[in-house]
């Protein structure tokens, strides 16, 4: 008896698997054709990288990238896909993207991209041959994660912290913190996914070169996170880096992290609470936010970087005084004053005469002038350097 209704619930069975493949099929076939597989970028052993982008319709397709040649026209193919190789490309990360008929887009193929309040740019990371100071290596490595926290004016603000290795295991050590400010339009992912400084801190933890800290990436424009979480318009990008609006705006900041970032760090990280194991630091808009929320807290911070930006004249003239009238005491008071620029970098003239008057006015401080612009590639460079000095 069980045998036969065995053999009666075959038949079924065969029938109700060709049906669902015939379904399967002619799903299958109603489907527009995917085109061929598009990889991008490809990396060549080189240093070559060839890009491509699956674009049929398309009149026209340029490749622009933060490496030479820049912009680059690309050529179709008879699938549709426009590539070009360029290189060979010296080892490191740089922003790109495809311009398509006059409009800029992601490399739909490549997973990496820069974090921006605006247009997103995809990222092409170029190995050396051997591992850059950035690059992830077998080696010990330290934890990242997003957090959010009671903010000004009711909102909720949101950070990325970085933990050195063995955070976790030893439960009774408490380390310094660098707080570290990202630039105008990057958001408290870029210090991380841009400047890959979990990655550095690690090899430099790793070599004996920095002490272990824990780093904060806050979000460096409040007043448009405020805007949006009460469904108001974004305000406008600056026109000036330091006009009324540019200080207001950076008093927001320096608001926010005094009363709000720090508390909140203090109190759910091992932390050492003393301005001698605070340092703060920041690119761009974020180091005119450094710059102003340090000299505004002496009493909170012993270590200032400054990458990429500079105080006018007549703004340390009008609001920080104190800072340069009696220098013996700065001096005494900053274990580290530390500025860098781009000798390419669109405000390395300024740069240079915040340089040239903290030196008539006796502000000990250290520079550091690198070639190439205003980039990211840069603040790898100076996240680098300056991680070796903190804190010891």
């Amino acid at each position: 008896m069980h045998l036969r209704g065995a053999m009666r619930i075959k038949p079924i069975i065969r029938l109700l698997f060709i049906g669902a493949m015939l379904c399967i099929s002619g799903f299958a076939m109603s489907q527009p054709p995917t085109g061929p597989q598009v990889v991008s970028p490809k990396v060549h052993a080189d240093k070559k990288v060839t890009f491509s982008y699956r674009a049929p319709n398309a009149k026209e397709v340029i490749l622009d990238g933060q490496f030479p040649p820049g912009k680059v026209p690309m050529v179709k193919d008879s699938q549709g896909i426009w590539s070009v190789t360029v290189g060979p490309i010296k080892p490191d990360i740089y922003p790109y993207s495809f311009r398509v008929d006059g409009v800029n887009v992601m490399d739909p193929a490549n997973v990496d991209f820069f974090p921006n309040e605006r247009f997103k740019g995809s990222l092409l990371d170029v190995p050396g041959d051997q591992p850059l100071i950035h690059a992830v290596r077998d080696i010990p490595h330290g934890a990242v994660s997003y957090a959010l926290y009671p903010s000004i004016e009711g909102s909720t603000g949101s950070v990325v912290i970085y933990t050195p290795p063995g955070y976790d295991k030893n439960k009774s050590t408490k380390y310094p913190v660098f707080y570290l400010i990202s630039g105008t339009t990057d958001t408290e992912e870029t210090f991380f996914k841009v400047g890959r400084t979990n990655f550095i801190l690690d090899n430099l933890i790793a070599e004996g070169k920095a002490k272990p800290m824990i780093v904060v990436m806050p979000y460096g424009n409040p007043a448009a996170r405020i805007a949006e979480q009460k469904g108001l318009p974004k305000p406008t990008d600056l026109m000036s880096r330091d006009g009324d609006d540019a200080v207001n705006r950076a008093k927001m900041f320096e608001t926010d992290l005094v009363s709000k970032v720090i508390p909140y760090v203090e109190k759910n990280y091992r932390t050492l609470n003393n301005r001698e194991n605070r340092a703060i630091g920041g690119f761009s808009r974020g180091g005119g936010q450094t710059l102003r929320s340090a000299f505004g807290n002496m009493d909170k911070f012993a270590w200032i970087c400054c990458y990429s930006a500079y105080l006018s004249t007549p703004e340390m003239e009008k609001t920080f005084k104190h800072v340069y009238e009696n220098p013996a005491k700065t001096n005494k008071d900053l274990k580290l004053f530390w500025i860098g620029v781009g000798n390419e970098d669109f405000l390395y003239q300024d740069a240079v005469k915040f340089i040239d008057f903290l030196k008539e006015k006796k502000v000990k401080h250290t520079s550091l002038i690198t070639p190439g612009g205003h980039t990211w590639m840069n603040v790898k460079t100076y996240v680098t350097e300056t991680a070796q000095l903190l804190f010891k």
